[in-house]
């Protein structure tokens, strides 16, 4: 199915755009993934299965001045339920503050509002006042405003609701305000669709700094005492730089076709956050913008019969928190990925802590340690960095009890570099060379206190993150 846009009726098949329209949306949205690095392209999915119900697009607007894409909808067929993580900077951009207040009106209501989610980039709407909340507010009327032609080409007359159904949320520059005549413009001749080229063109609008989309789709079929049942998932990310955990760290949107309480959906959410975008560290600086949000529609159905997740103790509540935390956690590594001037990915583990919380904390310590980052981008085992983290994390050890070993991403043996709080001398300069050689690589430390682990994904700092953050706004 396509939307076009706002002054035409909604149309059962998928048709073109004629004339200069179709020109330039084939101008702007060559989906062919050849256009990214080389070296990213494993990244970028050439398919997808997507959620029932719900409809994508992205379109050049005016914002970049070099008319790449910088406006993406996403818009369910129906009400949903959901849930939202912001950020903690207390120079939270006007988009934050709007949808908190949406997704806080949701919840007091007990009802499902928000339908659609719109998003900029190239200017982040941050530190702009008043106006920039006015800007948010025309934003989310613009989406509420492409919702309503939605409904009537459907069929649906629908009514206007008392609140805001739309979500917003911008990325880009901070200090500017928006232009919004044209991202009001943008959204009222949004072409929509359901096909993956139509979410890819929604994930590349997302883009900033980062060098390719990142966009993933998923369908979990599990077993229930009704039988074989099934939910699709889908999420965009974007952020390469200014990553940092203090809630989610950049701005990703994940779409369910499962039925999911709200109760229950904020749960799921706070688990999976902790354990993904809560994750990851690039360079230590936490912005502005950050919002993560999941929105459920429950239009997936196996048989006649609804995926309903309605208990905490269900199998289907814990499938769908297990299944939501890997789905996130594996967009969250694509931002590390992609992390300005990044050259390794690198996961840092931490088991034997007494709780997940200090195994985190230890995690942590290490991942946004600008020695090790430094170290592991020069090619150098030089493992006291690590080690002195570990050291300086907060969490209470027994230095007896320490292992620290690095394991390399082609899955052949690790090399152990601390045992039992002993240093393996002379350490193996060559295979840590071979190591450190590789793009992929686990960092795993051994507290030996208890049973809880965790772990953060983060990648090296190279001279090219400097260059990239340097020359930024130019």
């Amino acid at each position: 199915m396509l939307l076009t846009n706002a002054s035409q009726v909604f149309q059962k098949s998928a048709r073109v755009p004629s004339g200069l329209a179709s020109l330039v949306s084939k101008r702007l949205f060559n989906t062919d993934i050849s256009q990214f690095p080389a070296n990213k392209q494993r990244f970028i999915p050439t398919s997808g299965k997507y959620p029932r119900g719900f409809f994508a697009g992205g379109s050049h607007c005016g914002i970049k001045k070099n008319s790449k894409p910088d406006l993406a909808v996403l818009l369910s067929d129906r009400a949903t339920t959901t849930s939202a993580v912001f950020t903690t900077n207390q120079f939270s951009a006007a988009p934050v503050q709007f949808d908190k207040k949406v997704v806080g009106t949701a919840k007091e209501l007990n009802s499902q509002i928000v339908r659609a989610v719109v998003i900029n980039s190239g200017c982040a709407n941050a530190v702009t006042g008043k106006q920039g909340l006015r800007d948010a507010e025309a934003m989310a009327a613009a989406g509420d405003k492409l919702v309503s032609v939605f409904d009537k080409g459907k069929g649906i007359e629908g009514k206007s609701g008392e609140h805001p159904s739309t979500l917003v949320m911008s990325t880009g520059v901070i200090g500017q305000t928006l232009p919004i005549d044209k991202i009001s413009q943008g959204v009222g001749h949004m072409e929509l669709g359901e096909s993956h080229e139509m979410w890819m063109r929604a994930a590349i609008a997302h883009m900033t700094t980062d060098t390719f989309p990142k966009l993933l789709s998923r369908e979990v079929v599990f077993d229930s005492a009704g039988g074989s049942k099934s939910f699709r998932m889908a999420g965009i990310t974007k952020g390469a730089g200014m990553i940092h955990p203090n809630m989610a760290t950049l701005l990703g949107t994940i779409c369910t076709d499962a039925a999911v309480t709200q109760t229950l959906l904020d749960k799921a959410l706070a688990y999976a956050v902790a354990r993904s975008f809560n994750a990851i560290s690039i360079d230590g600086d936490m912005s502005t913008n950050d919002t993560i949000a999941v929105i459920a529609n429950g239009a997936a159905a196996d048989g006649g019969a609804k995926v309903a997740i309605e208990s905490e103790l269900s199998n289907e509540y814990l499938v769908f928190r297990d299944e939501l935390t890997k789905f996130m956690a594996e967009l969250a590594s694509l931002v590390v990925r992609d992390g300005e001037g990044a050259t390794k990915f690198i996961t840092i583990e931490v088991n034997g802590a007494q709780s997940f919380v200090d195994a985190k904390q230890v995690a942590s310590t290490i991942a946004t340690s600008s020695l090790v980052k430094t170290a592991i981008y020069g090619q150098d085992a030089n493992w006291g960095r690590i080690l002195c983290a570990v050291g300086y994390s907060g969490v209470s050890l027994d230095t007896a009890k320490v292992n620290l070993a690095i394991h390399p991403g082609d899955g052949t043996a690790p090399l152990v570099l601390v045992l039992r709080g002993e240093p393996q001398l002379p350490i193996d300069e060559n295979r840590a060379s071979e190591i450190l050689k590789q793009e992929d690589m686990l960092v795993r430390v051994e507290l030996g206190l208890g049973q809880e682990s965790a772990r953060m994904y983060t990648c090296d700092l190279s001279h090219d993150y400097v260059s990239i953050n340097a020359d930024y706004r130019s």
